[in-house]
């Protein structure tokens, strides 16, 4: 069980990440004149950057915390959870469409539960099988409507988004539950300190991607360029250094039966967002998988509350 404070905490936390990471869904659409290695280069360019300037007043002393083996990690993890992850996120949504993308992607909260589930932390796997099967009973319903209707896609496309959003599933699968099991041995760095970390090292790597990105780039137009990196500082900020914090502090709080499945509150917001860009309601089954979403995910954390303790007569 968890204790209710940081249960309340990390929740909040976890939900506030979700509206931030939601909005990732949306670049790839508005940035639909540019390729997934642009979008990555952009995102993580302008994350480092902010993070340099964010980190710049307490450098010093957080460089002489930090360990060999802990600059190792954060660059495996950037490299994992950022640049791949990213890159596959914008080849599944420019190839196969946000809800499909959301149909694979979505089962993070199952996925990152199943492989980070350790024995006597949280909940039993056990416990949590009815509550994980109706989250993957709601990420299912968002898209029953592209397998009967792909609008037309060539087969060749959609195979190759729906593979990019296995692997992009797969490397955050493992980020989430790799971040989680470091943040709990890495007490000498807070967790907004190791975002800010890991975004000074995520730009770092970006800059490898600069020339392929950007060197055989087409032309276009002054004002695409002023959209491209408008957005790109955007989800920067509000994704990366906003987001990757508040979940730090998430996964700080919550045992990780419990915070692999706030990653829900991604697709919610990511679908709400959709709504929004499209100008449309949700249909019945899109209804129906908010509905599935959030009642996996209220369930679960009920589980997670402490049982009151009964106290003797006297």
């Amino acid at each position: 069980m968890t204790d209710p404070r940081r249960l309340t905490l990390g929740l909040i936390c976890g939900l506030i990440a979700g509206a931030f990471w939601g909005g990732v869904f949306l670049a790839p659409l508005l940035l639909h004149a540019f390729t997934p290695l642009q979008m990555t280069a952009g995102r993580y360019l302008a994350y480092g950057l902010a993070s340099l300037v964010l980190l710049a007043p307490t450098a010093r002393a957080v460089f002489r915390r930090m360990t060999g083996q802990d600059w190792r990690d954060l660059a495996l993890l950037s490299l994992l959870g950022n640049l791949i992850y990213y890159v596959c996120l914008a080849v599944a949504v420019q190839n196969a469409g946000v809800a499909a993308a959301s149909l694979i992607i979505g089962l993070l909260p199952v996925s990152v539960t199943l492989v980070g589930a350790r024995p006597g932390q949280g909940v039993s796997l056990r416990r949590l099988a009815a509550p994980l099967a109706l989250i993957a009973a709601g990420v299912a319903c968002i898209n029953v409507a592209v397998f009967r209707d792909d609008g037309g896609a060539p087969p060749a496309r959609l195979l190759l988004g729906l593979l990019a959003a296995v692997g992009a599933l797969a490397c955050w699968t493992v980020y989430a539950v790799w971040n989680a099991r470091k943040l709990e041995t890495t007490r000498h760095i807070n967790s907004h300190e190791w975002s800010l970390l890991t975004g000074l090292v995520t730009g770092g790597l970006a800059l490898l991607l600069v020339v392929p990105a950007f060197l055989a780039a087409k032309a276009h137009a002054p004002a695409d360029w002023a959209l491209f990196w408008g957005v790109s500082l955007a989800v920067a900020l509000g994704a990366s250094v906003i987001g990757n914090g508040l979940w730090n502090a998430a996964s700080r709080l919550l045992p990780l039966s419990l915070s692999g499945q706030m990653i829900v509150f991604e697709t919610l917001f990511a679908l709400l967002y959709g709504f929004l860009h499209e100008g449309r309601w949700p249909s019945a089954l899109e209804g129906a998988a908010i509905v599935l979403l959030l009642a996996g995910v209220l369930w679960s954390v009920s589980l997670h509350r402490p049982v009151p303790q009964a106290h003797p007569a006297t």
